[in-house]
């Protein structure tokens, strides 16, 4: 089964599914790329790992209090038990995001490019966002190019070019940068759910050519090797905020497949 939009499935974005395709994606994209940097460069698989605070509360469904009795006392005062609280347990979580990096092996596995497909915690106030934009400004001090792939339409946008630049784009859905340390300049392709995924240029080092990475041709491999046609539910509206417009294109787009009934 073919995915049954043209670019972008807005239904992966479901928090449910998004952890398990964000994984393929990257393992994809390495794949992809690892024929055309042989044999100067090599795609590196990797982990940024960061730790949050989290609290389970545990809510009990009855709470019995009850009031001492003193027998040896004839007129015993009750003592006021304290009130339930809610309890919550501790704990740090460590939270895994996997990337993907260009290295250069003859150089001591410099880095080269990296290449992150961003997460909702990247994409919100947090941990997982400042955690992100250090790792973003370590790689700009390291003289690395990064490509962002934004395939989420909530959240705010990580991208170093000014809010005022993002709105001269078509409107958009989704968001892919490249920021090239040399020349200094960040390359945008903004797409709708209506498009296909860009052709997008990889950069690489010592004046070496770029190479292209077809972004749709990743997704629908990926979409077509994972669980997805099994796990999706194609019978309730996608997640996040589509207007009126673009939500009936996604049920055309749907019962054009065989899927629904409109």
């Amino acid at each position: 089964m073919r995915c049954p939009f043209p670019g972008m499935d807005p239904y992966v974005e479901r928090s449910a599914i998004w952890p398990d395709f964000h994984d393929r994606f990257i393992t994809h994209i390495g794949e992809t790329l690892q024929p055309s940097l042989r044999p100067k460069y090599a795609a590196l698989g990797q982990d940024r790992l960061y730790v949050v605070d989290s609290g389970r509360p545990i809510r009990p469904d009855v709470s019995i209090v009850r009031s001492p009795s003193y027998r040896d006392v004839p007129t015993a005062v009750a003592v006021a038990e304290p009130d339930a609280p809610v309890i919550v347990e501790l704990s740090r979580e460590e939270i895994r995001e996997p990337l993907l990096y260009i290295i250069e092996p003859a150089a001591g596995n410099r880095i080269v490019t990296a290449i992150e497909v961003l997460s909702p915690d990247n994409k919100r106030s947090g941990p997982g966002r400042d955690s992100y934009l250090n790792k973003q400004e370590e790689l700009w001090a390291a003289g690395a190019h990064l490509v962002e792939i934004d395939l989420l339409r909530a959240g705010r946008s990580t991208v170093r070019v000014p809010q005022e630049e993002l709105d001269r784009l078509k409107p958009h859905h989704y968001l892919v940068s490249v920021t090239r340390c040399v020349p200094t300049q960040c390359e945008l392709y903004g797409f709708a759910l209506q498009q296909r995924l860009p052709r997008i240029k990889v950069p690489l080092a010592n004046g070496d050519p770029d190479i292209t990475l077809d972004l749709q041709a990743v997704f629908q491999r990926c979409w077509e090797s994972g669980p997805y046609p099994e796990l999706l539910q194609y019978n309730a509206p996608p997640p996040g905020e589509l207007d009126a417009d673009e939500l009936t294109w996604c049920r055309q787009q749907l019962v054009a497949a065989g899927i629904g009934n409109g």
